[in-house]
C-alpha cells in the first residue's frame, strides 16, 4: 500500500508554532481526528483511538503521526521535487500493529529521508527481553513477555556534504508482568553529523534543543547531552557519530504526562533546529574531495548504526522483524578505505578532532 505526500511549510518560526500549536489542540480533541491531515490512515483504528483520548498509548501515537507528517512536508518543500513514497505495513501476526515508512530518494537536496514510525505489540521474544535486562530494566515473568511499543523514528542524508545529517527517535514503551501492572518508559533524542565543521550551526542546533529542554527542567539538557555524547561512539574508531544533541532512553524519573509533555516538546525543535541550517548550506558548491570526505564519514555511521546502536539491535530481534523499515537509516551511498587519514591542518582533521573530543557548544 503506497501513497505519496505533499509538501507544506510555513516561513518563520512564529508561523511554525502556530501551525504546531493548533495542531496540538487538535490532537487533545479526539472528535477532531482525521487521517487526511496524516501522511496515511493510522495503525490502531480512528474508532480505537476516540474511545481512549486520555491512554498514553493514544497520545503517543497522535504525536508521532503529527511529527511524521510535519517533518515530512518540511523535507518536500526544501527539496523541491521530490515527494515520499508512503509504505504502510502491518506485522505479519494477528494484532501486532504497524508502521507507516515514508522515504525520499534521490531528491534535488537530499539523497535519502527516512521517517518512520511504529506501533508494534505482542510478546517480546527471550533476546529482546535478554538484551533490555542487558541494559538494566528489571523485567519479569517467563521467557515470553506482552509489550506495546510506539515511536517515530527518522534519519536524512543530504545530497550536499555542507549539509549535515540529522537523526531523531522519539518512543514509548510499556510491558505487562505477570500480575498485570504495567512498566513504562520514554526514550529518544535528536543528533546531528556534520561532514564539515560550522561553528555556528552547531550553536544554533545545540541552542534550540537547549531551548527546548530548558522548559522543563534546567538539567534536562546538560544530562541529556552527555548522554548524547557517550552513547553515539563508533567505539572501535574512537570517535563520535556526530556533534551530538540529546539523547535519553528508560525515562521513567518523573510523571508521565510531564515526560509525555517533554516529549513532544523536543520532537517539535526538530524542525527549528535543522531547517535554517539546510537552507543556509544547501546552494553551496562541493568539491569532488569534499564529497569523498562525505562517504568517508558516511560509512562511519553505517558502522555505528549496523555494530551498536540498540533500537537497531531490538528492532532485529523483534518477531517478523520489517528489515527495510529498520535499515531505512542507511544511505544509498558510503564509502570506506584501508586506514584513511586527513590531511594535517584540513577541515577534514578540524572536524575529526571535535568527534574525538566533544565540546560543549552552548
Amino acid at each position: 500500500m503506497r501513497f505519496c505526500g505533499t509538501g507544506l511549510i510555513l516561513g518563520g518560526f512564529t508561523a511554525w508554532n502556530l501551525l504546531t500549536n493548533q495542531a496540538h489542540m487538535a490532537a487533545a480533541v479526539p472528535n477532531d481526528i482525521k487521517s487526511s491531515k496524516w501522511m496515511a490512515e493510522p495503525i490502531t483504528s480512528i474508532e480505537e483511538l476516540k474511545k481512549n483520548p486520555e491512554s498514553m498509548r493514544t497520545k503517543m501515537e497522535l504525536l508521532i503521526m503529527r511529527i511524521q507528517t510535519e517533518v515530512c512536508r518540511a523535507i518536500e518543500e526544501l527539496d523541491g521535487e521530490k515527494k515520499f513514497i508512503v509504505d504502510k505495513w502491518e506485522r505479519a501476526e494477528a494484532n501486532g500493529g504497524g508502521g507507516i515508512t515514508c522515504v525520499l530518494q534521490d531528491g534535488t537536496v537530499f539523497e535519502k529521508a527516512g521517517v518512520n514510525i511504529s506501533v508494534v505489540h505482542g510478546q517480546l521474544p527471550p533476546a529482546a527481553v535478554k538484551q533490555m535486562r542487558s541494559r538494566g530494566k528489571n523485567l519479569t515473568g517467563g521467557k515470553k513477555l506482552p509489550f506495546f511499543a510506539c515511536g517515530v523514528s527518522s534519519v536524512i542524508h543530504p545530497k550536499s556534504p555542507h549539509v549535515p545529517i540529522i537523526h531523531f527517535n522519539y518512543r514509548y514503551f510499556e510491558t505487562i508482568n505477570p500480575d498485570g501492572s504495567v512498566q513504562w518508559w520514554f526514550g529518544g533524542g535528536t543528533d546531528m553529523t556534520p561532514i564539515y565543521l560550522v561553528e555556528e550551526d552547531a550553536v544554533h542546533f545545540h541552542n534550540t534543543l537547549k531551548e527546548a529542554c530548558d522548559k522543563h527542567n534546567k538539567n534536562f539538557y546538560p544530562r541529556f547531552k552527555k548522554w548524547c555524547d557517550d552513547y553515539f561512539v563508533v567505539e572501535h574508531r574512537g570517535e563520535r557519530r556526530g556533534i551530538g544533541g540529546i539523547f535519553f532512553d528508560d525515562l521513567d524519573d518523573h510523571d508521565p504526562e510531564e515526560l509525555f509533555k517533554f516529549v513532544q516538546t523536543c520532537a517539535d525543535a526538530v524542525i527549528p533546529s535543522y531547517v535554517p541550517i539546510v537552507k543556509k548550506n544547501k546552494k553551496k558548491d562541493y568539491s569532488y574531495m569534499e564529497r569523498q570526505w562525505q562517504l568517508l564519514r558516511r560509512g562511519r555511521y553505517v558502522e555505528f548504526n549496523l555494530i551498536y546502536d540498540r533500537g537497531t539491535k531490538f528492532g532485529l530481534n523483534t518477531p517478523n522483524a520489517r528489515y527495510e523499515s529498520i535499515l531505512m537509516s542507511l544511505p544509498l551511498f558510503a564509502k570506506w578505505e584501508y586506514c584513511h587519514k586527513p590531511e594535517p591542518g584540513s577541515r577534514e582533521e578540524e572536524i575529526l578532532k571535535v568527534l574525538k573530543e566533544p565540546r560543549a557548544w552552548v
